[in-house]
């Protein structure tokens, strides 16, 4: 099966204010695969992902060089529309932010922004995102009590259900599991192989072994630079630059 790339970065650098963050990175992101961003803190991997979906332009002073392609199309064009970018690139963050309402209004209130109040596309929507992320079952018969009674675990995958409730192409993973438990971790794990049957997914993560599991593709960041991206297999059993070896056999990060 010919792969396509969905995501293209071409020779893109990144600045906060005058700090250059990002150094011309080049990289494919293919359809339907799970590629991971690794590296030490501060490598540039969540300046990166943020860009996908122009999270960034949200602080002041920031400028870009170089470009980023969704499908061929440049996200920067002028006819983008960043709302609509955003609904075609959802993101979860690494701390569960689930709004202080119920779990039902948690995932239709991007659907209610945008307009839409027709009750049974709202409850289509509500329970295909909720088993979607492996959470109608546990709260199906509590849609209209409040999210923030959920566990950690459960408040992260109803994140995921709300980012997934627009049927984006991409999801952003920006260190979801980094505040679970080993259990909650392996059902957000196990959450992410179920979707990239649907959907793009690029996860940043701190953590080797979780790249491994999840990834078909694993791109190593430092100091700002791309330094290989491989697939996966590759990456963690026969690294092309030492600098790679060094990082994931844990001499330094």
């Amino acid at each position: 099966m010919r792969r396509i790339d969905l995501l293209s970065v071409q020779n893109f650098s990144f600045y906060y204010g005058s700090k250059k963050a990002l150094h011309g990175i080049s990289m494919a992101i293919p359809e339907r695969e799970v590629t991971a961003f690794i590296g030490p803190s501060g490598c540039g991997k969540s300046t990166l992902l943020r860009n996908f979906n122009r999270m960034n332009e949200l602080i002041e002073g920031v400028h870009h060089e170089g470009d980023i392609t969704l499908m061929g199309s440049s996200i920067y064009s002028p006819r983008v529309e960043v709302i609509a970018l955003r609904r075609r690139i959802g993101m979860v963050f690494q701390k569960s932010n689930p709004f202080p309402k119920s779990i039902y209004e948690n995932i239709v209130y991007s659907l209610r922004i945008a307009g839409q109040n027709r009750r049974d596309l709202l409850d289509q929507t509500v329970e295909r995102s909720l088993r979607d992320a492996a959470l109608w079952e546990e709260v199906k018969d509590r849609l209209h009590e409040s999210a923030l009674g959920l566990s950690g675990g459960q408040m992260q995958r109803l994140c995921i259900a709300r980012a997934i409730a627009n049927q984006p192409e991409v999801l952003l993973m920006d260190e979801p599991c980094s505040a679970l438990d080993p259990i909650a971790t392996a059902k957000v794990e196990e959450l992410i192989q179920r979707l990239k049957q649907k959907l793009t997914i690029i996860i940043v993560t701190h953590n080797m072994q979780q790249a491994t599991r999840c990834s078909d593709r694993t791109a190593f960041f430092y100091l700002g630079y791309l330094v290989e991206y491989d697939t996966t297999t590759k990456i963690f059993s026969n690294p092309g630059k030492k600098q790679t070896e060094d990082y994931i056999t844990g001499r330094f990060g």
